[in-house]
């Protein structure tokens, strides 16, 4: 009985397969930390561009309360007739200037799911599957 289970332990082809499931396990290790660093990265680059989204929104959002702060006392000190129209134009670009920097920053919000690191990890699914298939031999 002993005798049986010092060919298996001493057995070259079964060293070969032990070998090669200990290096699939090392690179299956290795591919995951990857995955990690790169989930890490993808989503630092998302929170910046969300940040600077928020920030152009909120610029938006402020310039148009202060178009409406200013417009509404000069529309009403000016209101002599040909004072309004300058005042109705200061107006008009300041709710101009509010929209299009809150349409602009809403337009550059990205709220998905971090694409590469989906395909990468597709991938590394398959080798890893692949891999195991072909120790498994």
């Amino acid at each position: 009985m002993q005798s049986a289970r010092t060919t298996v332990a001493t057995d070259p082809a079964h060293q070969k397969s032990g070998d090669l499931a200990a290096e699939v396990v090392h690179d299956a290790q290795r591919l995951v930390n990857l995955e990690i660093a790169l989930a890490k990265q993808e989503i630092k680059d998302l929170a910046l561009a969300n940040a600077i989204a928020t920030g152009m929104v909120a610029a938006g959002g402020v310039l148009l309360v202060v178009s409406v702060l200013v417009a509404v006392p000069v529309l009403v000190v000016v209101l002599l007739p040909w004072h309004w129209q300058a005042a109705a134009i200061w107006i008009i670009l300041y709710v101009l200037g509010g929209i299009s920097l809150t349409l602009a920053g809403k337009a550059r919000f990205a709220l998905r799911l971090p694409a590469r690191t989906l395909a990468s990890l597709k991938e590394n699914k398959e080798w890893a599957l692949r891999k195991m298939r072909s120790a498994v031999r």
